[in-house]
């Protein structure tokens, strides 16, 4: 049964990422079955260092995986990252949930 994910990334201290910018939205791209949703993080300096993305997957392992091969990764501009597993109870004005 497929999950919604959230992972977010945490940059290294420098913020220096938007040279690689458009090998990483290349991969988002490439990933845009699984990606749904993807941005930085507002931050006072505007930097844009941490991110998240809105992932669709069977298991968390996948969206490890997907983490671990985009471009920012490898790189070493990120320096941890934490999936989180979303459960969405509401959208678009609507209960997506019945009450317990």
């Amino acid at each position: 049964m497929q999950g919604i994910f959230i992972p977010v990334a945490y940059a290294k201290a420098d913020g220096q990422t938007t040279w690689q910018c458009p090998r990483h939205l290349d991969f988002l791209e490439r990933h845009s079955d699984k990606i749904e949703a993807a941005g930085p993080l507002s931050d006072t300096a505007r930097l844009g260092r941490d991110g998240m993305w809105i992932v669709e997957a069977d298991a968390e392992e996948d969206v490890d995986r997907l983490v671990q091969e985009d471009q920012f990764w490898p790189t070493g501009l990120r320096k941890s990252y934490a999936i989180i597993k979303w459960t969405q109870v509401y959208a678009a004005g609507s209960r997506l949930i019945a009450p317990s």
